[in-house]
């Protein structure tokens, strides 16, 4: 199942994994990110890839380095396909030999791109190509890509489910949405993405760090900007993409 793409922006030092597949959750079973490194672990997924490989990414341990002992200790690494970033912002990937074709993974010094069961290489190649070319925040560049590797054919036998996770140097993720089961998946993270930039993003600046455990506690700022974002949506004629309820009599 699935493609996915793991990427650093250099300008923001932002990490992120955006995956899309006809398979159920995968936004939930594919993509680990941390601090400071991201693994994409997916075809016959092996979660272990995932919860250690990131413990020791983290910690410093290159990824090729850690590749090499996973398929050495996995007796199922010919199923396993895996993608990841160290701590030292090096990529490395594996494709075993028993994934489903189209199978293949791409990397590049800024990302990474692996799939199976893909209309093609064409996917991880526009996927790769797009977001190269694409400008604006990590979110939305990942988000681009992924798009343009659905328009070149994604997953072979259809779409069910996707997901987008950000990391800004810290832990917890910063932005992280699913989409576990819909006909247009990433049609539907888009609209996620839009509800975001209403209110939650701003409030995610806010959040506390390592480095500061308050955070940001004055709101005006954070009401400022979510008044701004609404008085522009109105400007340009654009009604909120929320389907939330309104509390408005």
């Amino acid at each position: 199942m699935t493609w996915s793409i793991v990427a650093r922006d250099e300008r923001t030092g932002e990490i992120g994994i955006a995956v899309a597949s006809r398979f159920f959750a995968c936004g939930a079973a594919v993509p680990y990110v941390g601090a400071n490194a991201a693994v994409a672990t997916q075809a016959f997924v092996n979660p272990l890839w995932g919860v250690e490989g990131l413990a020791r990414l983290k910690a410093g341990e290159a990824a090729q380095a850690v590749l090499e002992d996973f398929r050495a200790r996995d007796g199922g690494q010919a199923l396993r396909q895996s993608h990841m970033m160290d701590s030292h912002g090096a990529f490395a990937a594996h494709t075993g030999d028993d994934c489903t074709p189209w199978c293949g993974h791409l990397i590049r010094s800024d990302h990474s791109v692996a799939g199976n069961m893909l209309a093609g290489p064409e996917v991880i190649e526009e996927t790769s190509r797009t977001f190269a070319e694409t400008q604006g925040p990590l979110a939305n560049r990942l988000l681009a890509a992924m798009q343009a590797g659905e328009a070149a054919g994604g997953d072979k036998r259809g779409r069910q489910a996707a997901g987008l996770t950000i990391h800004r140097g810290q832990d917890y993720a910063h932005l992280s949405l699913r989409i576990d089961d819909h006909d247009d998946p990433l049609t539907e993270l888009a609209r996620l993405l839009e509800v975001a930039g209403e209110r939650y993003l701003m409030v995610a600046e806010t959040f506390p760090t390592a480095d500061n455990f308050s955070g940001t506690t004055d709101r005006r700022h954070i009401d400022a900007a979510i008044a701004a974002a609404e008085d522009q949506r109105r400007a340009e004629g654009r009604p909120s993409a929320s389907r939330a309820t309104s509390t408005e009599a």
